[in-house]
């Protein structure tokens, strides 16, 4: 018998922890971005949206 003493239950656990990271992962390349992408892109929105409010005529 090759090892040692195995708990089955930890193991199970980290199987499927391990499964899920990679099902999440494989999800996060094919259809995400990263949160800081996220970030990134509304404040770059947030900016264009202010500078256009800046350069807008008022009519009065």
């Amino acid at each position: 018998m090759a090892g040692g003493v195995v708990n089955l239950r930890a193991a199970r656990k980290a199987k499927a922890r391990a499964e899920k990271r990679a099902r999440g992962d494989a999800n996060a390349a094919k259809h995400g971005r990263t949160r800081a992408r996220k970030a990134a892109e509304e404040a770059d929105a947030a900016c264009a949206r202010k500078t256009l409010d800046a350069h807008r005529l008022e009519e009065e």
